[in-house]
């Protein structure tokens, strides 16, 4: 009987974890398409093109809450 090596762990997530489409971003923000490409529109959410696909890293969408919850407590 032959051993196999333990499979090596995976290094952070997957992209499809890390690429958001925009129905995941409504659904993450329960917000509106159109309030969503208007966010993408002013640059307030960060966004790649992958072809005709457009994509928002979690980290864009995470960087995003921050900043409105730091606005907020400062209002």
């Amino acid at each position: 009987m032959t051993r196999q090596a333990p499979a090596a762990p995976e290094e952070g997530p997957s992209t499809s974890e890390e690429l958001l489409t925009v129905p995941q971003v409504m659904a993450r923000l329960q917000l509106s398409r159109s309030t969503v490409y208007d966010l993408l529109r002013t640059r307030q959410l960060a966004s790649i093109t992958l072809g005709r696909a457009r994509r928002i890293p979690t980290h864009a969408l995470t960087d995003f809450i921050r900043t409105r919850l730091e606005q907020e407590a400062a209002a």
